[in-house]
Formats: C-alpha cells, sequence, structure tokens
C-alpha cells in the first residue's frame, strides 16, 4: 500500500481523510475501551497487582511520551508523517492480542508480563500520535478544525457509552454466573481489541497526507525553537499548570467514591456515564464556538465551572443522606462532562493552532512532553498529600440550642480527600489566570463574545438549558482576584494608623 504524501489535496483527497479519521477513531475508542480504564485495574488485580503496580499501570501512559522525540527524528528521515503514524498504530495494537493470547495459551498470565507488553503498546502509541497531530493540522483545514474534532468526539464518546454498558452488564454476567471465567474473558476483550486497532490503522492508512519537510537542524536546536517562541511559552506554562493542578485531585475521585462513602463500582460507572453524555451533548456546541470566535473564551467560560465542581467535591458526604449525596454528585458529574468537554477540546485546538505549520510537530511534542510531565507529578503529589492528611479533620458547625430544640449543622467537613479537592481548585484558579498571557490569532474580544453568545442562547432554549449563565463565571472569579490584589496595594501603601 503506498502511503507516500502527496504535493497538494483536492477537496475530495480531504473529505475522504476525514471520513476515514472518524473510522479510525471508532476503532480506538473499542481499543479503548476493551483494555482502558477500570477494566484494566480490574484484570490487573485478577493477575495479583499490588497498589504499586497499578500506579505504574496509570503512570505508562505519561512516561511513554517522552519518546514522542523518537516521532520527530523518524520524521526528519522520512519526511512522512503518514507512513509513521500507520505503522506505529499498527506495532501498538499487536501487544494487546498478545497479551490476551498469552492468557488465553496458559489460562492465566503475570502482572509483570501485562506492564512489560503494555509499555510497547503506550511506547508506540507515544510515536504515533505526535506525526498524527502535525498530520492532521495540515490535513484538516483551519476554519473547521473545532466543528470536526467535535463531531469525532461525539461519535467516539457515544461509543465508549455504549460498549462501557455492554461490557460492564456482561462482566457482572460472568462474575456471578461462570467467576472462573472472569479472566478468560478479559483476555478475549485484549484480543478483540488488537484484531480492531489493525482495522483501525487500515482505515487511517486511507487518510492523505499533505507533503511538509522538517528542518534537518540540530534536534536539541529544534526542540529549543518553542520555547524561544514567546505566546507559545505561555501556552505551555498555562498548560503545564492546569493539568498539574487538576491531577492533584481528579485521579483520587474514584478512591474518594469507593472507600471515603463504599459506593458499588455500578453507582460510579453510572455516573461517567452521566459525564460522558453531558459531554457529548455540548461538544458541538463548544467546536461552534471555537471556529466563530477563540478557543481562549471557551477555555475562559468551561475552566472556572470545572472549578466549581472541584469544590462542590468538598461538600459530598458531609452529611449522610444517601439521596443528597447522589444528587450532589449527579449535579457534578454532569457539569463536569460539560466544562471538560470545552476546555479539552480548546486546549487541543489552540496548541494545533499556535504551532507554525512548518514546525507543527517539532511544538506539538514540547507541549506534550512537558505537560506528560507535570500531568504525572501531579497525581504523586496528590498521594503524598492525601497520605499527610488521613488523620486530619477540619469542621465548622452551626449550633441552635434552645429548652426545646437543639440542632447542629455541619457547614464544612474537611478530612484526607477534601483537603485534596479544595486545593486542587485552588491551584487550578490560580493556573486560570495564566490564560489571559496567551495570545490567539483571530481572538475575538470577551465583551463581543459574551454579547454574542448571549443572544444565541436566548433563541436556542436547548443550549441555554444546558449552559444557562455559565459565561458569567470567568468575571465572577476574576472580579474576587482583582479586588483582592486592590486590596493588597491599598493596605501596602496606606499609612500606618
Amino acid at each position: 500500500m503506498a502511503l507516500k504524501p502527496q504535493q497538494e489535496l483536492t477537496e475530495g483527497d480531504v473529505k475522504r481523510g476525514l471520513r476515514m479519521v472518524i473510522w479510525d477513531g471508532l476503532a480506538s475508542e473499542v481499543v479503548t475501551s476493551l483494555t482502558g480504564g477500570a477494566f484494566l485495574v480490574a484484570m490487573a488485580l485478577l493477575l495479583g497487582a499490588n497498589n504499586v503496580q497499578i500506579g505504574l499501570l496509570a503512570a505508562l501512559p505519561m512516561i511513554t511520551n517522552v519518546f514522542q522525540l523518537l516521532s520527530i527524528m523518524l520524521v526528519r528521515k522520512y519526511q512522512n508523517r503518514r507512513a509513521i503514524s500507520v505503522v506505529c498504530i499498527a506495532l501498538a495494537r499487536i501487544p494487546l492480542a498478545i497479551i490476551g493470547l498469552m492468557v488465553l495459551r496458559w489460562q492465566g498470565g503475570s502482572i509483570n508480563m501485562l506492564i512489560f507488553f503494555l509499555f510497547f503498546h503506550f511506547f508506540f502509541s507515544s510515536v504515533s500520535g505526535l506525526s498524527w497531530n502535525s498530520w492532521m493540522k495540515d490535513m484538516i483545514p483551519e476554519k473547521m478544525l473545532g466543528e470536526y474534532f467535535s463531531r469525532r468526539s461525539r461519535y467516539t464518546q457515544t461509543l465508549n457509552v455504549a460498549l462501557s454498558i455492554i461490557l460492564a452488564l456482561l462482566l457482572d454476567f460472568i462474575r456471578s454466573r461462570y467467576p472462573a471465567y472472569e479472566l478468560t474473558t478479559f483476555a478475549v476483550f485484549f484480543v478483540i481489541a488488537g484484531a480492531v486497532g489493525l482495522v483501525g490503522a487500515y482505515f487511517l492508512s486511507r487518510a492523505p497526507e499533505p507533503q511538509s519537510y522538517l528542518s534537518k537542524a540540530r534536534l536539541f536546536t529544534l526542540l529549543k525553537m518553542p520555547l524561544k517562541n514567546e505566546n507559545f511559552r505561555r501556552l505551555l506554562v498555562f498548560n503545564s499548570a492546569w493539568v498539574f493542578a487538576l491531577n492533584i485531585a481528579t485521579p483520587f475521585f474514584t478512591v474518594f467514591m469507593l472507600q471515603g462513602m463504599g459506593l458499588p463500582l455500578s453507582y460510579i460507572i453510572v455516573l461517567t456515564i452521566i459525564s460522558q453524555l453531558s459531554s457529548i451533548m455540548t461538544l458541538r456546541m463548544w467546536g461552534i464556538f471555537s471556529d466563530r470566535y477563540s478557543n481562549k473564551s471557551i477555555i475562559a467560560i468551561s475552566a472556572p465551572v470545572y472549578i466549581l465542581c472541584i469544590i462542590a467535591w468538598s461538600f459530598v458526604g458531609i452529611y449522610s443522606i444517601m439521596y443528597i449525596n447522589l444528587g450532589l454528585l449527579v449535579l457534578i458529574h454532569m457539569f463536569s462532562g460539560i466544562s471538560t468537554a470545552g476546555i479539552n477540546l480548546s486546549l487541543t485546538n489552540i496548541g494545533l493552532k499556535l504551532a507554525p505549520k512548518e514546525d507543527a510537530i517539532v511544538y506539538l511534542s514540547v507541549k506534550n512532553i512537558v505537560t506528560a510531565v507535570f500531568s504525572a507529578l501531579g497525581p504523586l503529589l496528590g498521594g503524598v498529600l492525601a497520605d499527610y492528611f488521613a488523620e486530619r479533620t477540619l469542621e465548622i458547625t452551626f449550633e441552635w440550642n434552645s429548652p426545646d430544640f437543639d440542632k447542629t449543622f455541619k457547614l464544612v467537613s474537611l478530612h484526607q480527600w477534601n483537603f485534596l479537592f479544595l486545593i486542587g481548585a485552588f491551584l487550578a484558579l490560580c493556573a486560570l489566570e495564566l490564560l489571559g498571557r496567551v495570545k490567539e490569532t483571530g481572538e475575538v474580544g470577551k465583551d463581543i463574545v459574551k454579547r454574542i453568545m448571549r443572544k444565541r442562547l436566548k433563541s436556542n432554549m436547548k443550549d441555554a438549558i444546558i449552559i444557562g449563565n455559565l459565561i458569567t463565571w470567568n468575571n465572577q472569579l476574576r472580579a474576587i482576584l482583582k479586588l483582592r490584589k486592590k486590596r493588597t496595594v491599598t493596605s501596602s501603601v496606606s499609612p500606618d494608623r
């Protein structure tokens, strides 16, 4: 099969490429659904994994991001991002099938075997991902970047929700009726994932690539280029601070629900699906707004909402009434899905947009490597903080005493996980302030964007129900910070009394 780049793409080439990339995305989602998340953890536990090995499994995708440097070297040598992406994606899916076949062949396996082959899965995925991003930046017209990826994300997330429900029901049935075949079921999942992943690589191979040439300069010199670009450096600082803050708290939400609240796993799956459905329903809206206005505006609107969701986690479980806690969890997951859809879409798009076309792969490599380091540091610090606050609590109560009635109301009740959530929310709020320093091409003034969005929301009740007046959160948060800064300045210049 010929995988050579083309000097120019026709309209038909672009349309074919957009279809093939969506089909590859669906295949990739099948792979992720069958071998990732809760299913991977469950299989690892069946193989006898301890906590350190579970943590290593979670860290593998971030650790292997360092090897994206190989992608730059390969693109410089062969000037063929399409071939590199397709070949590496195929190589990434083969270890999954090997894992499943080994478990089926020897009626078992070991956790070390799982970690070993998953390392190569994530290794080739990382090398492929960078050249894929650069390829997509050149193939997809910039004016439709947001709308296209939002549509692709809607399709993949819808498939993920459907598969999660089906696989969860299947596993529950096997655990209750045929527990001896549970590990065999996971092995079959891995074999299917490997086969479907190879089909996805075939679809991707049919997408065209416009010819591009990467500079032959020394690798170290190339890697310094993005850091010399002041605007891109500002994006790196914001993105790194943001993922670091979030990863202090977000990896421990599930742990809190399982250990702190004692919720059944089925409840957690349902809550996750609620978040995914909320994300799916709003992706198209965020994509349209990001294309028409700016990605910065979308982040400025959706990020404060997500911060409020993190803060809301601190109030879950204060009272023992289960339906109140579940109602709060539903609201948190709903608005988390809405806000993260806008945040993730815009962070991806703004990175593609600020990377110069001729050196996009270098810029994206530096961005992915730097943010991966901070993404890995976040949960490590979160684990240390969780241990530190394990035996520390803070309670603020309101008491009413009278001859006929005594009542104590809990206003705040902080313990191990709640401290963690508040720290993460505070650091995320600080990181959000760094967004204003990033400049985006075609950026529309905030007041204009808000006025247009309000008009759009008034004319579309469906959107209004979903996001209401969320656009005011950014102003409120900034006003609080500015007022605090103003008070600090005033107190520092006023005479002593």
